[in-house]
C-alpha cells in the first residue's frame, strides 16, 4: 500500500526484498556516522521487524521510501513511539534514514509531516539527533520544526561524542 505520494517519491508498505538494501544501508559507516555504530545484519533484522510491526500496533510507523522514477529503495521515514528516560517521553518521533547516494536531493524534507497533520492520531511530533549531526538538524528546520533544547541522551555513555543531542518539536 502507498500511504504518501510526492512528485518524486512513494512512501509505502515494506516488502521482504527491501531487507537486503535496508541492511546494507544500516551497515554503512557513512550513513550511521551519527549513531553509536553501524548495524549488523541481525540488528537490522530486529529493526526491520520492529518498524513493520509498528503499523500493526499503531496504524503508523516507518514507511519504505521508493524513488518513483525507477522503483529504487531510497531508505525510510516515518513515525516511531519512543519512551526512554527524558522529560519529553513518551512521545512520537519523526525519523528518516536514506542511502548515501540519495542525500542532498531534498528527499528527507519531502516526506511525511504534512501527512501526519491530516491522517494520524497525534498532535505533537519530536525529532532528536546527536549535536554534531548538522544535516539532520537542517532537515528538522526545513520541515518547520522548532528547536526546543539540548539534552544528554540517557542511552549514550558519558563522555561519548554523541551524548549531547538536540531536540526539535512540531505541533500538528
Amino acid at each position: 500500500m502507498v500511504y504518501i505520494e510526492t512528485p518524486r517519491l512513494l512512501l509505502r508498505d515494506w516488502k521482504e526484498e527491501d531487507f537486503v538494501v535496508f541492511s546494507e544501508m544500516n551497515s554503512s559507516p557513512s550513513v550511521m556516522k551519527y549513531f553509536l555504530h553501524p548495524l549488523s545484519e541481525e540488528e537490522s533484522l530486529v529493526l526491520f521487524d520492529a518498524v513493520r510491526s509498528d503499523f500493526l500496533r499503531y496504524g503508523y510507523g516507518g514507511y519504505a521510501v521508493e524513488q518513483k522514477s525507477d522503483g529504487a529503495f531510497v531508505g525510510f521515514t516515518g513515525f516511531h513511539n519512543f519512551s526512554f528516560d527524558v522529560d519529553f517521553a513518551p512521545g512520537i518521533e519523526i525519523a528518516w534514514r536514506l542511502k548515501q547516494e540519495y542525500w542532498n536531493r531534498g528527499y528527507a524534507t519531502e516526506a511525511c509531516l504534512d501527512y501526519a497533520k491530516e491522517n494520524l492520531p497525534f498532535t505533537t511530533v519530536w525529532a532528536f539527533t546527536a549535536l554534531p549531526n548538522k544535516p539532520s538538524q537542517r532537515v528538522m528546520q526545513k520541515i518547520g520544526m522548532e528547536f526546543e533544547k539540548n539534552f544528554m541522551h540517557p542511552s549514550v555513555t558519558d563522555g561519548h561524542p554523541l551524548k549531547e543531542h538536540v531536540l526539535y518539536k512540531s505541533l500538528l
